[in-house]
């Protein structure tokens, strides 16, 4: 284990879930409820100062079906991290990161507008791919794909 993983499992017991590390790259699950706390601590005390990416996995069927990953860099060591946090789905949330990272906001909208997975405390949690009009989220595995999603005319 590497001595990050060993130092978020200390610090962070009570949102340690299980973490491993493979080919030089580490994970680490944490607990939806710990994210900003883990965050914080990995941007400023680990330096993982750039959020390379956000997304998710649908592992529908599954209790806690939603799983939001967090690609964070430390441009000083110039090592990668991964910070995955488990959701349900009758509520598909976590806190969002955009008053860390000013990127997360549209990483964020994205998976909001894909999955349904909702950012609170987002400043601006709306659509950024799919129209307004739009009904579902298409990135789910349940979304029925001959779906007919209502028309938009042109605007006036």
């Amino acid at each position: 284990m590497s001595e990050i993983l060993k130092n978020i499992e200390e610090k962070f017991s009570e949102y340690f879930r299980e973490s491993h590390s493979k080919l030089g790259e580490d994970t680490v699950l944490i607990k939806k409820e710990g994210i900003l706390d883990v965050m914080v601590y990995l941007k400023n005390k680990e330096n993982f100062n750039v959020l390379m990416d956000l997304t998710c996995v649908d592992y529908y069927g599954e209790e806690e079906r939603f799983e939001v990953v967090y690609h964070l860099y430390n441009l000083k060591d110039k090592k990668r991290l991964r910070v995955k946090v488990r959701v349900d789905e009758e509520n598909p949330e976590v806190e969002s990161l955009c008053s860390l990272w000013r990127n997360a906001n549209w990483f964020e909208r994205e998976v909001w507008d894909m999955f349904g997975v909702r950012f609170k405390n987002h400043p601006n949690l709306k659509r950024i791919l799919m129209y307004d009009e739009f009904e579902g989220h298409p990135l789910r595995k349940d979304y029925p794909i001959r779906k007919r999603q209502p028309r938009v005319g042109p605007l006036n």
